[in-house]
């Protein structure tokens, strides 16, 4: 009986060692999560190119001060979603005092003339920048004539895809792009030849095609790739 009752003091013995460990290390990190030397003291922004860093960092100054671990990521979230440039961006927390954002910006693809001027924008149709004249180094999207909103959001669509898979060498070549609904889209190239595209289907097929045909015939008017297994050029 005494051996049972001596073992069982050491066991709770023990036990209450063990908890009041844990209680001291939660509350050493609670202490330490409140200090200033966890407060967030630097906003370092990465990845930042078209997007103005310096903005980017003013947007977030109001955590400045905040205990690292209570950062509100909500209210970053909703700043940051402010920069259109922005596609998406992550988070890391440095101890004692630094937030590092990392970003990843937009990449821009086409031109679209308006009554504004010219727009650049991305494969989404996120408007990246407005200028007075045609930026150089795009091709510029058209439509059709008299097309509506609806068909004209659909022109894009079909013709964007084809651009964002051409390898930038070739896509440097296309002057402009079109699309008569989803099955026809049509590159005009700076040489002044004509890409007949087709349909979205077989896009890398096609694409590849098409970087072999400018080089076998670089004289050519046409390169048709719309049944890619057959190519034509004239």
């Amino acid at each position: 009986m005494r051996r049972f009752t001596r073992a069982t003091r050491r066991r709770r013995l023990a036990w209450l060692i063990g908890a009041g460990s844990v209680a001291v290390v939660l509350l050493a990190a609670v202490l330490v999560s409140f200090s200033p030397a966890m407060a967030l003291r630097t906003v370092r922004i990465e990845g930042a190119q078209r997007v103005d860093a310096k903005a980017v960092r003013q947007a977030i100054d109001p955590q400045l001060g905040t205990p690292l671990p209570f950062v509100d990521y909500h209210a970053v979230r909703h700043e940051l979603s402010q920069f259109p440039l922005i596609r998406s961006y992550s988070t890391e927390a440095v101890p004692p005092g630094t937030l590092v954002v990392r970003i990843v910006e937009r990449t821009p693809l086409a031109v679209l003339q308006t009554k504004k001027g010219y727009e650049l924008v991305d494969q989404a149709h996120v408007v990246m920048q407005t200028t007075a004249g045609r930026p150089g180094g795009y091709p510029l999207i058209t439509f059709s004539a008299g097309a509506s909103s609806k068909d004209r959001a659909k022109e894009f669509s079909s013709t964007a895809a084809v651009l964002a898979v051409l390898p930038a060498a070739t896509l440097s070549q296309v002057d402009s792009a079109t699309a008569t609904g989803a099955q026809d889209v049509t590159l005009r190239l700076s040489s002044g030849a004509t890409v007949v595209w087709g349909g979205p289907s077989d896009a890398d097929l096609k694409s590849s095609v098409l970087t072999v045909l400018m080089r076998a015939a670089p004289g050519a008017s046409v390169y048709d790739v719309s049944s890619p297994k057959s190519p034509v050029t004239r």
